[in-house]
């Protein structure tokens, strides 16, 4: 998809971790095995992965600090408060959201 200028939109934070951690500078992913110890957070530098499409986390989690990556924090505490307020669903169960 990079090689052809168009966009990659990961489903889930582990398919973000994925594609991350097997993608080369250019974004190109490579297949293989192995143990995956990326910790993606604000300030990260995406190569492969251009938004996620994913659930509400729960506070303090380290997938909060990975869709924090894609939109500034602050900006994404402001999201999750208003989700909050509108009694939206949290976790692996409830509403998801498309993140750029």
């Amino acid at each position: 998809a990079k090689e052809q200028g168009r966009r990659v939109v990961a489903v889930g934070t582990t398919s973000v971790r994925t594609l991350e951690f097997t993608s080369d500078d250019r974004g190109r992913v490579a297949s293989g095995t192995g143990m995956c110890d990326l910790y993606i957070y604000p300030g990260f530098r995406f190569r492969c992965v251009d938004a996620v499409i994913t659930n509400f986390h729960l506070p303090k989690s380290t997938l909060l600090m990975l869709v924090s990556a894609f939109y500034d924090r602050q900006r994404m505490l402001d999201a999750y408060a208003e989700a909050v307020a509108e009694k939206y669903r949290f976790f692996s169960y409830g509403d998801a959201m498309l993140i750029e």
